[in-house]
């Protein structure tokens, strides 16, 4: 699967109907984030399962802000609409190829069972 553009009308949706979901935030000024849209646009068309999606911060500044997007590109990774990982900075492909790994193995149950009130 090619990348997919999120807006703030299509973000809950696309969270709810998929099971896993990454999102790069970027600008098309900004330098790394050019950069690294060739990595994220390779390493989705080898994950057909996953949906990587991407925000243009200047568009879309009310998402960008309600996830506190501060610095571009920063990617943002959700299983099951759980954020696991939201790092900025561009990452080469074997690194962004080993989150996509992670999270695909997680036992999402045992996640849960951690973010339990009292465990």
């Amino acid at each position: 699967m090619a990348t997919v553009e999120l807006t703030k009308d299509t973000f809950e949706t696309t969270i709810e109907d998929n099971e896993i979901v990454l999102v790069d935030f970027w600008a098309s000024w900004c330098g790394p984030c050019r950069m690294f849209a060739p990595v994220y646009e390779k390493v989705s068309e080898a994950h057909p399962g996953v949906v990587f999606a991407k925000v243009d911060t200047e568009a879309e500044q009310e998402l960008a802000a309600t996830f506190g997007i501060q610095s571009i590109p920063t990617l943002m990774a959700m299983r099951d609409k759980v954020v696991l990982y939201s790092q900025p900075g561009a990452l080469p492909e074997a690194a962004l190829e080993d989150i996509v790994g992670q999270i695909e193995r997680l036992d999402m149950d045992e996640v849960r069972r951690e973010m339990a009130p009292g465990s």
